[in-house]
C-alpha cells in the first residue's frame, strides 16, 4: 500500500474512535496532522470519491450520509463503505485492491505516519472499547465475537461490521491459497475447538474446492481420531494443542491419510513443528503454522521458502520495546520486540498501534514473491495478560478463579509445551482445594472445560509452590506468563 492509502486508513481511525487522541493529548497533534494532510492529498488527487464524515463512535450513521461529492453513493464516513482493501484508495492495478507498496521508501513513510500517535495497549482498550459503554454494541447489522476476560470480570466483545467478515475471509482466502500452492487438494478436516477460525474455515475451504468436515469439539478424543480414520482429510486445520492430543490418541498417526497440516493457535516452534511431521509421515515442509487473533485476522504466515513469517496484506507492523508499554515490563534480548499492528482493514476494531503482546524475533522486511513485504524470524512468546490454551484465556480469569477458592493465594502462570500449568503457593490450602481450584479455572472459560473433558485439551495442570518475592507485587506479579524450555523457537 502507498503512503497516500494509509494516511487515509490512518485518518479514517482516528474519527471512527476519537478517544485515540485523548491517549496521548497533545503528542498525537503531530502526527494526526501528517495524517490528515496527507490523507487530503490523497483525496485530491483521487478526485469524485465520497466525502467522509464523521460516525461518533458508531455505524449506524453510514447508511444515511450524504453523496455530497454527487457519486450515488453514501458518504464514506469512517465505517460507512468499509476500508476493504483501503477502498478509497487508486486502484492502479484495476483488481479492486489497493496497490501494493514495492519501495523501502514507501514502507518507511508509512511508518513515519504513526510516530507520535499513542499505543493501543490492554489497559487503553479496557478503558475505551471493552467498556460497558461502547457505542458499537447498540449498532444493527454488527457480529461480536467474546472472548478472555478484563480486569474488571467483564468479558471481551469484538465486534466485526460486515465489511470487516468480507476482508477477514478474502485475506484468510490469500493465505491459504498460498500455503497449499503446488499440490491438487480435495477434502480438508477443520478440528478447531470454538471461534472465529473454526467459524469460517469450512467457507474458506469450500471456495478453495475443497470438501470439507468441521468436528465438533466437544466429542470425545477418541471419536475425533476415528472420524480422521474414516474421512483420511489430506488437508488438516487445527491447533497445537488439538494436533498434540491426536497424536497422543492415534495408533498409527502416519496411517490418517493427512498430507498438510494448517495450524493456528498457540506457539508452535520449529522443533514442535518437526516432532509432529515426523509422527504424521510428513516434512516440516508439510506443517504449514499461520498466526492471527480475532481483534485483528489473519496476521501472518510461515515461509518455508524464506524461513520467516510474512505478513499479510493490508497490516503495518512496528516492533517496540517492551518498557515502552509501562506495567514494569522487563526489556527484551536484542532482536526481539513487541508487535505492534495497524491493519487498512479493519473498520469497527481500533486496530491503530495496536499491541498484540506477542514478541516477535527479526522484524524487518524482505523481498518476497517479487515485492516487498514485512516479515518475522519468528514468534517467541507473549508477555500481555492474556494466553491460549485451545481457547483464549487471561490471567485475570485464573486469577479471579483461583482467588475465590483461596483468598490467600498467591499464583505463577507457566506454559511448558501446550499445556497450561499454575503453581499457587497457598499455606492454608490442602490437596483437594488445589484440585479444585484447577477445576475452577478450566470451567472458568467454558469452551476449554468442555474440551478438556473431551480429551481434546490436555487438563490444567495445578501444583503447590513456594513464591519468594517475585510475587510480592500481587497474584501474579505484573501479569506475567512464564515460559518452560522449548517454547521459544
Amino acid at each position: 500500500m502507498r503512503t497516500a492509502e494509509w494516511s487515509a486508513a490512518i485518518g479514517r481511525l482516528r474519527r471512527s474512535f476519537p478517544w485515540i487522541d485523548g491517549l496521548a493529548g497533545a503528542a498525537v497533534e503531530g502526527a494526526a496532522g501528517r495524517a490528515d494532510a496527507a490523507a487530503g492529498a490523497a483525496e485530491g488527487a483521487g478526485g469524485g470519491r465520497p466525502d467522509e464524515a464523521e460516525f461518533g463512535g458508531g455505524l449506524a450513521g453510514a447508511a444515511d450520509a450524504k453523496d455530497e461529492a454527487g457519486g450515488g453513493s453514501p458518504d464514506e464516513a469512517d465505517f460507512g463503505d468499509g476500508l476493504a482493501g483501503a477502498a478509497d484508495a487508486e486502484d492502479e492495478a484495476g483488481d479492486g485492491r489497493p496497490d501494493k507498496a514495492d519501495s523501502g521508501d514507501g514502507l518507511a513513510a508509512a511508518l513515519q505516519l504513526l510516530e507520535g500517535l499513542p499505543l493501543l495497549t490492554a489497559s487503553a482498550l479496557e478503558r475505551h472499547y471493552y467498556a460497558e459503554g461502547n457505542p458499537l454494541a447498540a449498532q444493527p447489522g454488527l457480529n461480536v465475537y467474546r472472548t478472555s476476560g478484563t480486569s474488571s470480570g467483564r468479558r471481551k466483545a469484538i465486534y466485526y461490521s460486515p465489511q470487516d467478515e468480507a476482508d477477514y475471509l478474502r485475506v484468510k482466502l490469500d493465505v491459504f491459497r498460498e500455503l497449499l500452492a503446488g499440490g491438487e487438494w480435495r477434502t480438508a478436516v477443520s478440528d478447531m475447538g470454538t471461534g472465529h477460525a473454526e467459524a469460517t474455515a469450512g467457507e474458506v475451504f469450500r471456495e478453495l474446492g475443497l470438501s470439507v468436515e468441521t468436528l465438533p469439539f466437544r466429542l470425545p478424543i477418541a471419536e475425533h481420531v476415528a472420524a480422521l480414520e474414516r474421512l483420511r482429510p489430506e488437508v488438516l486445520y487445527t491447533m497445537p494443542s488439538i494436533l498434540d492430543r491426536i497424536l497422543a490418541a492415534a495408533a498409527r498417526p502416519a496411517e490418517l491419510g493427512i498430507r498438510r497440516v494448517l495450524l493456528v493457535g498457540e506457539l508452535a516452534s520449529p522443533g514442535w513443528r518437526r516432532a509432529a511431521a515426523a509422527r504424521l509421515g510428513l516434512t516440516e515442509l508439510d506443517i504449514a503454522d499461520t498466526y492471527g487473533s480475532i481483534e485483528i485476522g489473519t496476521i501472518a504466515s510461515y515461509s518455508p521458502e524464506h524461513g520467516r513469517y510474512l505478513l499479510a496484506d493490508g497490516l503495518l507492523a512496528e516492533g517496540v520495546p517492551a518498557e515502552a508499554l509501562g506495567d514494569g515490563l522487563e526489556p527484551l534480548p536484542e532482536g526481539e520486540a513487541v508487535l505492534v499492528l495497524t491493519s487498512a482493514l479493519r473498520e469497527a476494531f481500533p486496530a491503530l498501534r495496536y499491541v498484540t503482546y506477542d514478541v516477535v524475533r527479526d522484524l524487518r522486511p524482505i523481498v518476497a514473491g517479487g515485492r516487498l513485504r514485512q516479515s518475522f524470524a519468528g514468534l517467541v512468546k507473549r508477555i500481555g495478560p492474556d494466553l491460549k490454551h485451545g481457547e483464549k484465556i487471561s490471567l485475570y480469569d485464573i486469577e479471579d478463579a483461583v482467588s475465590r477458592r483461596l483468598p490467600d493465594a498467591r499464583l505463577r502462570v507457566e506454559v511448558r509445551g501446550n499445556r497450561l500449568a499454575i503453581g499457587i503457593d497457598s499455606p492454608s490450602a490442602s490437596d483437594e482445594e488445589f484440585e479444585l481450584a484447577g477445576r475452577d479455572v478450566e470451567a472458568r472459560i467454558p469452551a476449554i472445560g468442555e474440551m478438556i473433558r473431551s480429551g481434546l485439551l490436555e487438563g490444567i495442570a495445578v501444583r503447590r509452590v513456594r513464591l519468594g518475592d517475585e510475587a510480592a507485587e500481587g497474584p501474579i506479579k505484573r501479569k506475567k506468563i512464564f515460559y518452560g524450555e522449548g517454547e521459544t523457537p
